[in-house]
């Protein structure tokens, strides 16, 4: 493969999207999606051989776990002619579509071990890399990282998050507002429906946010419940009692005890307890020393963490963390992706 990258192409140009036309205003920078009827497509190749499946089903496959790296992304043929998969200038192979929408699952494994990997070309090598490339019929939606495990895949997403979407004269001025409210790329839909929540942490970490949003339910509600103990320990209020037994509560998947079973009862024991006062002196350990506000603040943490949608627990419970932490949120975000990989990596700050 041509320097690592490979693409479909309904249109049968030659030449393939350049990767910032493709990725701009994707989460994923492996499987560019942006240009209609193109995909532009990463190996973790400087140059060598590599082996491609490409399969076409009549509804979303099973993924496999052997796939270290896994993206989705839409995708729609221009014209009733064959989509091709060229390698510069000739077709590795040529599938079948019709002119309507699919979904694309982008899948990979040895990414890493190509790096660099430029004597790989001889005849009968065995390929660095191994990738898989599935289409089945599905309405459009949000591209998204299903799985993230080499550096190589991390490093494009993070290329790809920095790109500023393509601004098409096709969408309209609310579409485009709405873009840029969310910091130059639309979320899924399940985010977009989450609430304040999640458009709070687009100005904090948008990268996390779409992160979260990639990672399985059971990692989101995991995620919550953390999110939420962090939110009091940092306002120093995880040691007081009906704080504390709520907090087991929800560790343990129970229904949260009085008085988090009423919001109205919460913020009356809130603000009547000597302990959790906003004139209450600053506990022993709290983060925000001096802002009361922040630790009056960590309350909706645990009642967003136990919303039934694992998704919108994790968004709600991480937002208020963020706030009952203050100025100090990048380190409760860094601490977050330390404690769950799935997340990827830390985030370089934004200069």
């Amino acid at each position: 493969m041509a320097h690592g990258r490979f693409h479909v192409d309904s249109r049968r140009e030659p030449r393939g999207p350049a990767p910032s036309e493709a990725c701009a205003g994707q989460t994923n920078g492996l499987c560019g999606a942006a240009v209609p009827g193109c995909l532009f497509l990463c190996t973790g190749l400087s140059s060598g051989r590599a082996a491609l499946t490409v399969e076409v089903h009549g509804a979303a496959p099973p993924l496999e776990d052997r796939w270290e790296d896994v993206v989705e992304a839409s995708f729609r043929p221009l014209t009733a002619s064959t989509a091709v998969l060229p390698c510069g200038q000739g077709a590795l192979c040529e599938v079948a579509l019709p002119p309507a929408h699919h979904r694309v699952r982008y899948c990979g494994r040895g990414t890493d071990g190509g790096a660099g990997a430029a004597s790989a070309t001889a005849p009968g090598t065995a390929p660095v890399g191994q990738y898989l490339l599935q289409f089945w019929p599905a309405p459009p939606s949000a591209d998204r990282v299903v799985r993230q495990t080499s550096r190589s895949a991390a490093r494009r997403h993070h290329c790809a998050r920095a790109l500023e979407p393509s601004v098409s004269g096709e969408r309209s001025e609310r579409e485009l507002a709405e873009i840029r409210s969310w910091g130059g790329r639309l979320p899924s839909r399940r985010v977009r429906e989450a609430g304040a929540d999640a458009r709070g942490l687009v100005p904090l970490d948008r990268d996390l946010l779409d992160a979260v949003d990639a990672v399985c339910p059971a990692t989101q509600r995991d995620l919550a419940r953390w999110a939420a103990r962090r939110a009091f320990t940092a306002a120093g209020l995880d040691g007081v009692d009906w704080i504390a037994a709520a907090l087991t509560a929800l560790e343990r998947g129970e229904p949260l005890p009085a008085p988090f079973d009423d919001p109205r009862r919460t913020w009356d024991r809130f603000f009547t307890d000597d302990r959790t006062a906003l004139t209450a002196p600053d506990p022993p350990g709290a983060v925000s020393h001096g802002a009361p506000l922040c630790r009056a603040l960590a309350v909706p943490a645990l009642r967003a963490a136990a919303d039934p949608d694992p998704l919108r627990a994790a968004l709600g419970a991480l937002f208020a963390a963020a706030v009952a932490h203050g100025t100090a949120y990048p380190a409760l975000f860094a601490e977050a992706r330390r404690r769950f990989p799935d997340l990827g990596p830390e985030t370089p700050p934004r200069a």
